[in-house]
């Protein structure tokens, strides 16, 4: 393709640049560099997997690749300056960001979903584009080859990184996210703290004044050992077994490992730190065994816990009724559970699908759920965070009901009867002493209150910072019992009251306000492009590596063609009655190292390509009737 009809790479806006030092940047600051921008959002379970898959790809290329991460927001808390930069911040991003609040480039560069990629060579360019995760080793295969073309042609420009870190924090605590009270032996009425940003645990005294112990090196990494020289990766939540089962296993506590994929063990009494779940890395629905050609690790997992991948486990409590972990994948939207005294894991509900669907294990659909905790009736109450949800999880069955929430694009910070109360974004719950549950309504900076018996919410508090946990205080001498809050983005543990009269808050109900794609009612062609990567062939060993899963929202927008079956492109009837909604697709494929005309090698690295789209659209006989998204596509 010549230079002429080469696509000019649009010129990034927005409201700021962050990690420049200050400095605005355009695309002619940045000619003679490979440059990747990766559009994310910080609420996005997703968004932080690239983060993680890119960490390599910077770190290679440092002196010829250029990463601006162009954050535009999904909630209207994440449009705001100060959670921006706690977030750059919080997940260590150690590249440029554009603030992008209004969505201004995020429309010049036509994205539809979170996270996409798109890459400009060294003469500005546009040469690539890619949704969802998985891309790291063709974005590689795709980087070599622009070094190579532009050094060749002497339009590579080495070093001169634009990048400026920012100045450290010192603080006992960097974005604290889970905490419990411990029971076991000289540990008994500790405060144990995951010291997320840290990398590492805490153990405080009772008062939650002194720190007693940490947990882990500090450093980012996935070693076994002892404490002060074991790592983890932003560790999550912590659950505590019972001492009889303590003493069976070796462990007391099972810590969710959340950027590792793993489950690890902690001892109490000698400070060894061991994984005890998950093979460190990242459970990838649809990946297929290339040796077997089956799915073993994914559908209806039940078996041993060192032997299948995770996902992001995000929370995790024990629960007496089954004697097994429960744990909130939220990786891949589902909650699975792990029985300690078998060593077994196994998915316990949830379909991959991401939304608000009630029902029983095998159709029920999450959202990144991100907190559990217990119900006195020993089911477990789910946080489910991109639905602004809350949940009653029987860890028997796995049947789970909503309690709030309506779906993943309404949010806000409303009280009220069940049907009107809104949340945003909530990542901590946990059951009150009166039988009503709190939680930790994180983008709202609230704690608030549901009352089972009369279906009503109210906010206990206001002006945090950030809350991700909560815990029971028992009052003594008399006094009421309070709540222990882990405010994370102020890097410290909040105690406050449970006031006798809850605050009735409304303001308002909102949903997540992006472009909408203008379609037209009748037939549509749905087309997701996928270019396999140079060096990979399509893994079509055991049948068609591509899948299409498309529903809407309301079911009623389609009226034939929704549903899951292979291929890349289908043709779907769309309702001439209605005149807005949502467009749910979820596109998958698999490739493998080998060239394309060649086999595949039998123990080849295989790769699976994956993304959701929420894509809103309004109807009209006048619209289009082909959409197309892209998987990854290049130019």
């Amino acid at each position: 393709m010549t230079d002429a009809l080469r696509l000019r790479a649009p010129e990034p806006t927005g409201r700021r640049w962050i990690n420049t030092g200050g400095i605005d940047l355009s695309l002619a600051d940045l000619r003679g560099k490979v440059v990747l921008l990766d559009f994310w959002t910080f609420c996005c379970i997703n968004c932080l997997h690239v983060l993680d898959e890119l960490r390599p790809i910077e770190e290679k290329y440092a002196d010829e690749l250029v990463i601006i991460g162009v954050h535009s927001p999904k909630f209207e808390f994440e449009r705001t300056v100060e959670a921006v930069d706690k977030a750059v911040e919080r997940y260590q991003v150690e590249h440029i960001v554009l603030d992008d609040p209004d969505l201004e480039t995020w429309q010049a560069y036509s994205a539809r979903a979170w996270p996409t990629l798109a890459l400009i060579d060294p003469e500005g360019h546009l040469v690539a584009s890619m949704s969802g995760e998985g891309h790291a080793a063709g974005l590689a295969s795709l980087i070599e080859d622009l070094i190579a073309e532009h050094s060749a042609k002497g339009t590579l420009r080495r070093g001169d990184d634009p990048f400026v870190p920012p100045a450290p924090v010192e603080t006992d605590l960097f974005y604290p996210g889970k905490l419990i009270r411990l029971t076991t032996g000289e540990h008994a009425g500790n405060l144990l703290v995951a010291d997320s940003g840290h990398h590492s645990l805490v153990e405080y005294d009772p008062s939650g004044s002194t720190i007693l112990r940490r947990y882990g090196s500090g450093e980012r990494g996935r070693t076994d050992g002892p404490a002060e020289t074991a790592e983890l990766s932003e560790p999550g939540g912590l659950a505590e077994l019972p001492a009889e089962l303590a003493a069976e296993v070796g462990y007391h506590v099972v810590i969710a490992d959340t950027v590792n994929h793993l489950l690890r063990g902690l001892n109490l009494d000698t400070g060894e730190i061991s994984t005890v779940a998950g093979t460190g890395e990242q459970y990838m629905v649809g990946a297929v065994d290339n040796v077997t050609g089956t799915h073993g690790d994914t559908g209806r997992y039940d078996g041993p816990a060192d032997a299948i991948k995770l996902s992001s486990p995000w929370d995790v409590h024990y629960a007496e009724t089954t004697g097994e972990v429960v744990i909130a994948m939220a990786g891949n939207h589902t909650i699975w559970s792990f029985n300690p005294q078998t060593g077994t894991i196994r998915l316990l509900s949830g379909t991959m699908n991401e939304g608000l669907v009630d029902g029983d294990a095998e159709t029920a659909w999450y959202a990144q759920t991100s907190g559990v905790a217990a119900a006195s009736d020993g089911c477990v109450w789910l946080a489910d965070s991109e639905t602004s949800a809350l949940r009653l999880l029987d860890p028997a069955t796995g049947v789970v009901e909503s309690k709030l929430g309506q779906g993943l694009f309404d949010f806000g910070f409303r009280d009220g009867t069940a049907a009107e109360a809104r949340l945003q974004h909530p990542l901590g719950v946990t059951e009150l002493p009166d039988g009503s549950v709190a939680i930790a309504d994180t983008y709202n900076g609230a704690i608030r209150r549901y009352e089972p018996r009369t279906d009503e919410v109210t906010t206990l508090a206001r002006g945090l910072d950030e809350p991700s946990d909560i815990l029971v205080l028992p009052g003594s001498d008399g006094e009421q019992p309070s709540l222990l809050v882990a405010e994370s983005a102020a890097h410290r543990l909040t105690r406050v009251a449970i006031p006798a009269e809850a605050q009735h808050v409304d303001e308002g109900a909102q949903q997540t306000s992006r472009p909408a794609t203008e379609l037209g009612t009748g037939t549509l062609t749905l087309t997701v492009g996928f270019s396999v990567p140079a060096g990979q062939k399509l893994d079509d060993r055991f049948g068609d590596p591509t899948h299409l899963q498309v529903s809407s929202t309301p079911p009623e927008l389609i009226t034939a063609g929704a549903g899951g079956s292979e291929g890349l492109e289908r043709t779907i009837e769309i309702s001439d009655g209605i005149d807005s909604g949502v467009l749910h697709i979820t596109a998958r494929a698999a490739a493998c190292d080998g060239s394309e005309d060649g086999e595949i090698p039998l123990h080849a690295a295989c790769h699976l390509y994956q993304q959701d789209w929420g894509i809103p659209v309004t109807l009209s006989a006048e619209g289009p009737h082909e959409l197309r998204l892209d998987l990854r596509g290049t130019s």
